[in-house]
């Protein structure tokens, strides 16, 4: 057990909210003082990818927007239920998110929309009954068996035009290619979506974005507690000792603002490592100008794990995650408007109450366009006058229906042309044009932590023997849990920090949608109710693909 007394000090590496959580853990659960603990950043703001920013006199951007979650979020619930928000110590941030949805719940009326902009009923699944075997199939083999393979490795090509498929692969951002156990994951973690996905009831919303309504909250609390925030710092490497198997962190080599430096660690002192990032080598575009996919990982976090992980074998295999940018990247696009025009068509079209927040997805879009209007204002002091929207496309290098360019290649003003020909607004795409500013943002690792992947390319948490180092963010291993969700952050956090220090306190499970037999039955009455009784094959890899092609 790590003694965390006035001399004990915690380097975190990386000030993305599983650095942050991790601190609130060291103070809030360990007792640690906060003024020795240390976030070494690279960037000059905290948060990683839970950003926000901009002015309405240029514009807003935000890169992506994090579902939340009532029931699978417990670790996150349990670190923002402490935290208060900026405007009232006595309000906490997840007593303020209770509150807004309570308020502003999600409902999407208009999830999906075809090629002749008509208002699909969503609430077709179009799951046939091999759709079915064959989703039954994948979640009973287990993770031993299903290895390193794709999704469209165990479903036939129906599957994958069902409207069911679209709705979730849009709401989560997964492709085709993707790992199949990361997809199995998510349906055993989100089960209970199935009777709600065509609307999105289940889904939690911030009150601002969640740069402002998380970060901000956070790190005031953290800096109130003598949080010690070096931002410039990117961290190079790391010196690890070992001896009878048990395995220290011994020094950390630094660059600050251009200079080298390192930092020597003592036997208890800690060190917070966090792993790669979905939102490196980032790119921006605006009215004029594409985003530059950036091929070459300039971002410190992929250098250091490359650097580490040719120091012993369990410290995982970044090239898996950041080798393969055509299979991970997507792009996405802020709209900030000085004209209610286009919001209130989209009201007026989709029926979607003002700032349901409800995602709306064009199906036939070549580029898999996806929107989402916020309940303004979505940032610290927008003015009355000034809207957003945030959209995204997971197909970036197929020609657009109304431009005949890649999104990939498209300015911001051809993204917005592209968006009103997929909503069919000609009529009002002069003022929308003359009143709105696009922000485009290019991310060459967005679905990396999908990737195909073995057992041993994620390293744990607390690799064996560590005694004063545990690594975090979303590419370490936490069974049972699912990558690209704000809780796999806090819960690598909270699991690094009470297994450091040998803190005696429980962490909340992985939610289990099967546990609960009510979501349970909800969820297969809402994917196998409409064909009659269904059984599962008696041997899932077995027979019983009736008449299609059966996937590998």
């Amino acid at each position: 057990m790590i003694d965390s007394g006035r001399g004990t000090k915690a380097y975190l590496v990386g000030g993305g909210i599983a650095a942050l959580a991790a601190a609130a853990f060291l103070i809030r659960d360990g007792e640690f003082p906060g003024e020795n603990i240390h976030v070494l950043e690279q960037l000059p703001l905290a948060g990683g990818s839970l950003d926000g920013r901009g002015s309405p006199e240029r514009a807003y951007v935000t890169r992506g927007g994090r579902m939340l979650e009532d029931e699978a979020y417990t670790c996150l619930w349990n670190l923002l239920g402490t935290i208060p928000t900026l405007d009232d110590e006595n309000v906490s941030v997840r007593d303020e998110i209770i509150r807004f949805n309570r308020d502003c719940p999600t409902l999407a009326r208009a999830r999906l929309i075809d090629r002749d902009h008509r208002v699909l009923d969503a609430a077709r699944l179009g799951l046939d009954a091999q759709d079915r075997v064959e989703l039954a199939r994948l979640l009973v083999l287990p993770e031993s068996v299903i290895g390193d393979r794709r999704i469209d490795q165990f479903f036939s090509e129906h599957f994958f035009a069902t409207n069911f498929w679209a709705m979730w692969r849009t709401t989560f951002a997964f492709q085709n290619w993707h790992s199949a156990i990361e997809l199995k994951r998510y349906f055993l973690r989100f089960l209970q979506e199935f009777p709600r996905i065509h609307t999105l009831a289940g889904v939690r919303r911030t009150r601002l974005n969640q740069y402002d309504s998380i970060v901000r909250p956070l790190t005031r609390w953290l800096q109130e507690h003598g949080v010690r925030f070096e931002h410039g710092v990117t961290v190079t490497d790391v010196d690890f000792t070992e001896q009878d198997g048990i395995r220290r962190a011994k020094r950390l080599h630094l660059l600050r603002d251009g200079q080298r430096e390192t930092v020597e660690l003592a036997d208890l002192d800690l060190a917070f490592i966090t792993l790669g990032s979905m939102t490196a080598d980032a790119a921006y575009g605006d009215d004029d100008t594409a985003p530059e996919l950036v091929r070459d990982k300039r971002d410190g976090n992929w250098t250091l794990w490359e650097t580490l992980s040719r120091k012993a074998p369990d410290f995982g295999q970044p090239a898996v995650f950041n080798g393969n940018i055509g299979e991970a990247a997507w792009e996405s696009f802020t709209l900030t408007m000085r004209s209610p025009a286009l919001l209130d068509r989209i009201e007026e079209f989709s029926g979607n109450a003002p700032g349901t927040g409800a995602l709306m997805t064009f199906k036939d879009s070549p580029w898999l366009m996806s929107i989402v209007v916020p309940r303004p204002p979505h940032f610290e002091g927008q003015p009355e006058d000034v809207f957003t929207l945030w959209g995204y496309g997971l197909f970036i290098d197929t020609p657009g229906e109304h431009t005949g360019t890649t999104m990939a290649e498209s300015t911001g003003r051809e993204i917005l042309t592209e968006l009103l020909g997929q909503l069919g607004f000609d009529d009002i795409a002069d003022e929308v044009r003359a009143t709105t500013t696009v922000t485009t943002v290019m991310m060459p690792y967005i679905t990396s932590q999908f990737a195909r992947r073995s057992v041993h390319d994620r390293p744990r948490v607390i690799p064996h023997g560590a005694r004063n180092f545990a690594f975090l963010g979303q590419y370490v291993e936490i069974p049972e849990d699912v990558v690209f969700t704000v809780e796999y952050s806090v819960r690598g956090a909270m699991h690094a920090v009470y297994q450091l220090l040998g803190l005696d306190k429980p962490i909340p499970p992985v939610h289990h949608a099967l546990s609960d037999p009510k979501t349970a039955f909800r969820a297969l009455k809402t994917a196998f109710g409409h064909s009659g009784p269904w059984a599962p094959p008696a041997d899932p890899a077995g027979p019983g693909m009736h008449n299609r092609p059966r996937p590998g």
